[in-house]
């Protein structure tokens, strides 16, 4: 009997459109409170969206309002501003 592959879960960035395992990707999200954080876990209870780690991305899913529709919220600038700097240091490690 041949082994079981295990599957990969893929997601879809919301900046650049393309899918990726769900490792490579940061996860934003909504929580029930309606606060907009990033979940390094993945495991946080709330509406996500995913997004390369990259602040490329980011511009592309802000011009887009591409974030605004997955979490089906408004997103205010200073929120941009504190994921900017999140993915920044995300970045240099």
């Amino acid at each position: 009997m041949p082994a079981k592959i295990k599957k990969v879960p893929m997601r879809k960035c919301t900046g650049c459109q393309e899918m990726k395992s769900k490792k490579e990707l940061l996860r934003v999200l909504r929580t029930p409170e309606g606060e907009i954080i990033l979940d390094a876990t993945g495991r946080m209870n709330g509406r996500g969206a995913y997004l390369c780690p990259t602040g490329e991305c980011l511009e592309k899913a802000m011009r887009s309002k591409g974030l605004e529709r997955s979490l089906k919220v408004r997103i205010p600038e200073e929120t941009y501003e504190c994921l900017k700097k999140e993915i920044e240091s995300f970045e240099k490690r």
